[in-house]
């Protein structure tokens, strides 16, 4: 089997598999969608030979073209970025697949060989290998033949997409959610890429960030940011609890290639999270000498993130920055979108910015150091995600922590390409953006309420359910929703109801606070099924109905 880690630092990625089974279409779109530059290597060859496929066949066989592929794919492998669409048999020698699994991740397209023959089509101008007669036809009995001599050499690539039953664009973004690569064009960017193939040159970044998931990331921080020309000195913001996982790993890796890093080590949790904190980061970027080119580091949940981006956003008029999410809610949902912040006595996040960060770059391993407590409560925003927009990621909640604990990485990518969906179509929250704060105003009321004893994700399934509840009684929810999405929650341990006690004055109080009002109303996104939120819901007499 091939290597799913194999290194991706250099964001390269490669669509493989048989002839015909749409690897140009596919790689196009996918290289539009991640900002990337697009190589078909059989186009290359021809552009350096002058000659096509079927006449380097004719001229030189087999053995000529394939000496030709190895000498073009070398060359593409120097490139720092792109989607590289390979030639059916690119991968049957050895040092080559060597050689492409070490440079990023390979994405084999599959198909029914009845698919493969229709969209060869009736003649093969680019296809020598499954061609015969004097017409050039496309061969049944050559294709059949091929694909069982290369049967278990497609299957052994890990990454398998299978592509005859869903539209080129859903494949791309099932091919994004498998490899974790993600790139946001809703907030601008900043900044410059790496060397292009044609002139060796820099080429300025398309507006927008840069989203990657993967295993043992924070190994290679260091090299990413040189590739996106991110530069000293770095100020990096991190909590007591996660510097003693995480922070030596971090400097190390920007040290060894050149950075200068300056750690700052701030209290953890909600009560940190106030503008006598934010003017202390101030204050220690001056100290450090971080200048408007300089870069901010959030390593750490999302507390760290927030407060970490909202003094990015403010020092300076603004300096980028990079997140680094260590807790599952930061992962999930808060690293996404750009919102930084702080919170006031009267409410949460009631003082912020937009600020889109340069980067954010997810490791899933960093959830082995995770308490029990705080997986729970980031499997709230999980849980929220598949409420959304993704049926198959609250059904798969739903089957317990040994299913999720066993593909952990899964999971946080279909959280995130939820958020990033809503995010692309509405970046500075005009209106549907709002679908995010499901469960959000209830719960961010009884997390204010319960003095921050109830941990985030926490009051969030319980606004979920209460919430959901509330859309059944005003007959916005299908019946017997909110009992579904609490079996869930309950599931995995996360409260579902209002605690004992708790004042409902005090609640309603405190959502009046809520930054979400307007006009002295309460507006509410609320569940209608699984898969669906509306948002903007005027609720007016909230006394009746908590």
């Amino acid at each position: 089997m091939s290597n799913p880690q194999a290194a991706r630092r250099s964001s390269l990625f490669f669509l493989y598999g048989p002839p015909a089974s749409g690897k140009s279409t596919i790689g196009k779109l996918l290289a539009e969608s991640l900002a990337l530059p697009f190589v078909d290597l059989d186009q290359r060859i021809e552009g350096e030979t002058n000659l096509s496929i079927p006449e380097i066949f004719a001229k030189e066989g087999e053995q000529g073209f394939r000496a030709h592929e190895k000498k073009l794919l070398l060359e593409t492998l120097k490139m720092d970025w792109g989607v590289i669409a390979l030639g059916g048999g690119a991968l049957l020698d050895p040092e080559n697949r060597s050689l492409v699994e070490r440079a990023g991740p390979v994405i084999c397209l599959t198909t029914s060989p009845e698919a493969l023959l229709e969209r060869s089509g009736s003649t093969s101008n680019k296809r020598p290998l499954l061609a015969e007669g004097e017409q050039n036809r496309v061969s049944n009995d050559r294709l059949m033949n091929l694909l069982a001599q290369r049967e278990s050499h497609y299957a052994s690539f890990v990454n398998q997409v299978e592509t005859h039953s869903k539209s080129p664009e859903e494949l791309v973004w099932e091919i994004q959610i498998q490899m974790g690569a993600f790139h946001l064009r809703g907030m601008a960017g900043s900044g410059v890429r790496g060397p292009s193939l044609e002139d060796n040159s820099t080429r300025p970044a398309p507006l927008g960030y840069d989203v990657r998931v993967y295993r043992r990331i924070l190994d290679d921080i260091g090299d990413l940011f040189n590739q996106n020309k991110l530069i000293s000195p770095i100020s990096l913001v991190t909590d007591q609890n996660v510097a003693p996982f995480y922070l030596s790993q971090t400097v190390e890796s920007l040290q060894a290639a050149g950075f200068t890093v300056h750690p700052v080590v701030i209290p953890p949790g909600e009560v940190s999270k106030t503008m006598e904190v934010v003017s202390y980061l101030w204050q220690q970027f001056l100290e450090d000498g971080l200048e408007r080119q300089g870069t901010v580091i959030a390593l750490g949940g999302g507390v760290v993130g927030d407060l970490a981006g909202f003094a990015a956003a403010t020092y300076q008029r603004g300096v980028r920055w990079v997140i680094l999410p260590t807790s599952l809610l930061a992962m999930a949902d808060a690293s996404l979108g750009g919102k930084t912040g702080a919170d006031l006595p009267q409410g949460k996040n009631l003082v912020g910015a937009f600020h889109a960060p340069q980067l954010v770059l997810t490791d899933p391993d960093a959830l082995e150091t995770l308490p029990q407590g705080e997986l729970r409560s980031g499997m709230a925003e999980v849980i929220k995600a598949g409420i959304i927009g993704d049926a198959t990621l609250f059904e798969n909640c739903g089957q317990g922590w040994q299913e999720i604990e066993s593909n952990w990485e899964e999971f946080i990518r279909r959280a995130m390409a939820v958020k990033i969906k809503v995010i692309e179509a509405d970046p500075y929250e005009g209106g549907l953006r709002a679908v995010l704060n499901l469960g959000h105003t209830i719960g961010h009321a009884v997390e204010v309420v319960s003095n921050y004893e109830l941990r985030h994700g926490e009051a969030v399934a319980i606004g979920m359910v209460v919430e959901a509840r509330l859309a059944e009684k005003i007959g916005v929810a299908e019946s017997g929703l909110a009992d579904r999405i609490g079996e869930v929650c309950s599931l995995l341990g996360l409260p579902v109801e209002i605690p004992e006690g708790m004042s409902t004055g005090a609640i309603i109080k405190a959502m009046q606070a809520d930054k979400k009002r307007a006009a002295g109303i309460v507006r509410l996104s609320l569940p209608v099924r699984i898969g669906e939120v509306v948002p903007g819901i005027e609720v007016e007499d909230l006394s009746s109905l908590i």
